[in-house]
């Protein structure tokens, strides 16, 4: 079991290093730029070219059955949940195959709008509610990995 950060602008990575130190996992920080990790032998980074869905595919192709992928990006929560592997957003958001059809019409339709010229609005401010949302996402998905394993 293994945890991605999709980590440019991710707003929750020092709280999944700190998850991951408790359950002893291995947490690969992936981004299109350098991005400061705490000197840890269960951190890595890994940096991608630049461009549309890199940092996406990179995670996607190296997800496996009982991974955790923390994500915004709606298009690969769906890879990761079909590759096996568990998607949670920063905001605590837990995707799963019943709910990701939905996530990912919304974000259809969202797009259109723009497209359209509509005003759709951005996410709500991060605050101290989805950090502790994201923290709890978090820690019932690992124990849910674990579990499966047993």
């Amino acid at each position: 079991m293994r945890i991605f950060i999709d980590a440019d602008a991710c707003p929750v990575k020092d709280e999944v290093y700190k998850v991951a130190d408790r359950y002893g996992l291995t947490t690969t920080v992936v981004s299109n730029s350098f991005i400061q990790i705490p000197a840890s032998p269960r951190i890595e980074r890994m940096i991608v070219d630049a461009g549309p869905d890199v940092a996406d595919d990179w995670i996607a192709e190296r997800t496996e059955p009982g991974d955790i992928v923390v994500t915004n990006d709606i298009p690969l929560a769906d890879r990761v949940l079909k590759a096996g592997g568990a998607a949670i957003a920063p905001n605590g958001r837990v995707f799963t195959a019943d709910s990701i059809g939905q996530a990912l019409a919304q974000r259809s339709i969202g797009e259109h709008l723009r497209s359209l010229g509509e005003m759709t609005g951005g996410p709500k401010p991060f605050d101290r509610q989805a950090r502790s949302r994201f923290l709890q996402a978090l820690d019932e998905a690992v124990n849910r990995e674990r579990r499966k394993r047993r």
